[in-house]
């Protein structure tokens, strides 16, 4: 079921939204200083490309440097980001098959809007919770 969901996801909205991610990663990249947020963005990029059996897990180890980042980065791209995963959402929610998909787009924005300081991992590791 994951894997048609996927394939699914990749046409409707996964192929345009990675996208979006990777240009965003590659403008973070070329500024030198943003180069954390860039390594965020294709992570994330990944994730938004094929989700459905991984999911957002707490980094243990995040700490202030990640909250910094994240204000700076909400500012800069989250939101502009976060504003695509909402537009997509509503516009698959409006036949029955895209539901599920507009659901795990609205899953996406906090990531999107708070990147650091997460992980990504498969749903069927034991530390995914």
């Amino acid at each position: 079921m994951r894997t048609l969901l996927n394939l699914i996801w990749l046409v409707l909205a996964g192929f345009w939204l990675s996208v979006g991610y990777a240009i965003a990663g590659i403008i973070c990249c070329v500024l030198i200083v943003t180069i954390p947020f860039g390594i965020a963005s294709f992570r994330i990029a990944g994730y938004t490309l094929w989700p459905f059996g991984r999911t957002i897990v707490d980094k243990r180890s995040a700490g202030a440097g990640a909250l910094l980042g994240n204000l700076i980065w909400v500012i800069v791209a989250g939101w502009w980001l976060a504003l695509g995963h909402l537009v997509t959402g509503i516009a698959l929610c409006v036949s029955i098959i895209g539901i599920p998909l507009g659901i795990a787009n609205f899953k996406l924005i906090p990531i999107s809007l708070l990147p650091l300081g997460k992980d990504i991992v498969p749903t069927d590791q034991p530390f995914a919770r």
